[in-house]
């Protein structure tokens, strides 16, 4: 959640610790059946946990409920990458290091242990699991599936729908590679509905298993399913993110869009009635395009970010159903979970900024075009930047040079544009940058005259984020006049996967002689005109 202030405070479970206690919490999750549990992590990587405790998910060794947090020890310095949870409840985090721990509610083995006694603290899953390194978590009601950094999908746990992938509906007592059609393929994104599961391939292909009574496999048809199958209707679309509700799934694609399926009783959907979906339907979001969807097994609740940041919510709101994606005033989709899903949980680990203390970072971001102890500014096109030489000096190779030659006290720049130099000057101060793929591209021109090679990275980066069809060959031309060979080869990418809308625009007509040559049979080799 960086940049934005998380307030734990909005979750009630929090309400009793004092402030100097939140001031310190860095990761948290809220989770049980009422909302009732929370495990937190602080600045010093201590855990806490507190809450009611059932079946032991608070990993305390005990099952006494707890309104004083209490240190979860075993877990202390571990570094939590990912966690997730089910209704038993049972936990399951990944840490830094690519293990595995599980405890709570066992009675389905779905803390992965070969047993179905419950797990009073947190335990390594070790059983096939020991020489690969997991780096994504998530739970169904009673089932947990894990994801490697070699794409790789682990389950195990309750199966009465097929849900563990294992071509059974036996329970499965610990991890096993779910394999069939996702063998040799590159799994990117994991997400559990209550009793389903659902990955996403480094392609953007999607593929669902498990119980499918509502449709939320996305397959058409309502038969459970024992192995993973690829949602034909997806096909040519590419999926970035997946999240999955109680009995309802969400996918974003590259370019913004949301696609939505499965139960549809509180309108989760957001597709303005209450009728179930057996197959992706396009959620119609006049407003912008989306960075974020977000849902959770517990809940019939939807919400979504938009690239400006707007957060929109739909589907069961504190009781209510609604139908359509409603715009709030929230920050983030953590507190449309907070404030109306029911159980007020969090969908996914949160992860929140520090306190009010500036670091060096913070502090030099916050001096930035401010006159009061500038000692140079940078005229471009009329106006003004207020800078400050020895931080030029310290921050760039080409200042370094330019400002031991000169005493000026203002310099007119007639090279770049003022939109450009300004997100130069400002990345010189942040580390980051803030453009419109666009204008990325002008920043772009800049970091290559400049040798600045990770300022180009993060704007190859920008322009990544940014693609649509509309832009698509606009950007490409740019990525090969600046010889930014990965942007090329990922704009040449989205070309050919969006082939038919993107030789439709103006872009394309007016697109260089040699670069549409160059274009054209590129994209024959890579198979684009087999018919």
């Amino acid at each position: 959640m960086a940049g934005s202030m998380l307030d734990v405070g909005k979750w009630p479970v929090f309400a009793l610790l004092p402030p100097e206690e939140l001031r310190l919490i860095r990761q948290a999750c809220v989770f049980g059946s009422a909302g009732n549990e929370a495990i937190y992590v602080t600045v010093n990587d201590e855990v806490f946990a507190l809450g009611t405790n059932c079946s032991g998910c608070l990993g305390l060794g005990d099952v006494q409920s707890t309104i004083e947090p209490r240190r979860v020890d075993v877990l202390c310095g571990k570094k939590i990458v990912s966690l997730s949870y089910g209704t038993g409840p049972h936990v399951v985090i990944a840490t830094a290091d690519g293990e595995v721990y599980a405890w709570g509610h066992n009675g389905y083995s779905q803390l992965g242990n070969g047993t179905t006694n419950h797990g009073l603290t947190p335990a390594q899953v070790s059983t096939n699991l020991l020489n690969k390194k997991v780096t994504e978590v998530a739970c169904g009601s009673h089932h947990t599936i894990a994801r490697t950094t070699e794409g790789e999908v682990y389950a195990w746990g309750y199966n009465n729908s097929g849900q563990v992938g294992s071509g059974s509906t036996a329970n499965q007592p610990t991890p096993r590679r779910v394999s069939s059609c996702l063998q040799n393929k590159v799994v990117v994104n994991i997400a559990c509905g209550q009793l389903c599961s659902m990955a996403v391939l480094d392609n953007g292909e999607t593929y669902g298993w498990g119980y499918n009574c509502n449709g939320q496999l996305g397959l058409g048809n309502n038969g459970n399913q024992q192995t993973p199958c690829r949602i034909a209707a997806l096909q040519g679309i590419n999926i970035v993110q997946i999240a999955c509700g109680y009995a309802h799934t969400l996918a974003l694609t590259d370019e913004g869009f949301l696609y939505a399926w499965g139960a549809n009783s509180y309108g989760q959907l957001g597709t303005g009635n209450k009728s179930n979906q057996a197959v992706p339907v396009l959620v119609s979001m006049d407003k912008e395009r989306l960075v974020e969807v977000a849902a959770c097994h517990t809940s019939h609740t939807s919400a979504a970010k938009t690239q400006s940041g707007q957060v929109l919510m739909w589907g069961q709101c504190r009781g209510q159903a609604v139908a359509t994606p409603h715009l709030t005033h929230f920050a983030s989709t953590d507190d449309v979970f907070a404030c109306f899903a029911t159980p007020a949980v969090t969908w996914h680990l949160l992860t929140v900024d520090g306190d009010d203390y500036l670091t060096v970072a913070q502090s030099l971001k916050k001096e930035f075009d401010s006159p009061e102890i500038s000692d140079l500014k940078f005229l471009v096109d009329g106006k003004c930047i207020h800078v400050h030489k020895a931080l030029l000096k310290i921050r760039c190779e080409h200042f370094r040079a330019l400002l031991n030659e000169t005493d000026e006290e203002s310099i007119e720049i007639h090279q770049f544009s003022y939109l450009v130099y300004r997100a130069f000057l400002e990345y010189l101060y942040t580390d980051t940058i803030n453009l419109q793929p666009e204008d990325a591209i002008g920043l772009l021109d800049l970091a290559t005259f400049y040798r600045e090679t990770r300022l180009k990275r993060l704007c190859q980066e920008a322009i990544k984020r940014g693609i649509s069809e509309e832009n698509a060959i606009t950007l490409l031309s740019a990525a090969v006049k600046y010889e930014a060979r990965d942007l090329e080869e990922f704009c040449f990418k989205f070309c050919v996967n969006h082939l038919t809308a993107v030789t439709q625009t103006q872009a394309f007509a007016e697109m260089d002689h040699d670069l549409l040559k160059n274009f054209i049979s590129k994209a024959s080799r890579y198979g684009a005109f087999k018919n």
